[in-house]
């Protein structure tokens, strides 16, 4: 069979099965992935209101353990096979914050701890995580960049 006529039945097969492929529902998934995505943020504004009263700490200083805090409960939660189900239900919303990208590192972490502490969970935690990282870091070197080109020329 040549390419030609590979093609030709691809294109068939999908508008024959085109019918019978269930139709996504935008606005339903938008609404839940608002919707955990937002609740996630209001727990890490609650666990921020908690710090800053019980603990003293000032609005500077409470990002940082609360975001600590998010990363470890959603690492829970990831163990315990939790944080798979709020996936699957609220989709991009559970993997726009900041406990979506340690549900990444700790998922990846706990598939391959079979493998051994250095060759499986070190070597493998962050497969997935480590293009967000590395984008993460030029981005910002880029806008840091930019920032500093501006501000230069216009002092």
């Amino acid at each position: 069979m040549d390419q030609d006529q590979l093609e030709k039945n691809k294109k068939k097969y999908k508008k024959a099965i085109e019918p019978f492929q269930p139709k996504p529902s935008y606005f339903k998934n938008c609404f839940k992935a608002f919707l955990i995505g937002g609740v996630i943020c209001a727990i890490g504004q609650g666990i921020a209101n908690l710090y800053i009263y019980y603990f003293d700490l000032t609005e500077k200083t409470v990002a940082s353990a609360m975001l600590g805090t998010l990363i470890l409960i959603a690492s829970v939660l990831t163990a315990l096979g939790i944080y798979d189900r709020i996936g699957q239900f609220a989709g991009a919303g559970s993997i726009a914050t900041v406990t979506g990208f340690a549900n990444a590192i700790s998922s990846s972490a706990l598939e391959h701890k079979s493998e051994g502490v250095v060759l499986g969970i070190a070597g493998n935690m962050f497969k997935i995580a480590g293009a967000v990282i590395v984008f993460g870091v030029v981005s910002a070197y880029i806008v840091s960049m930019i920032r500093l080109l501006v501000q230069t020329l216009i002092s």
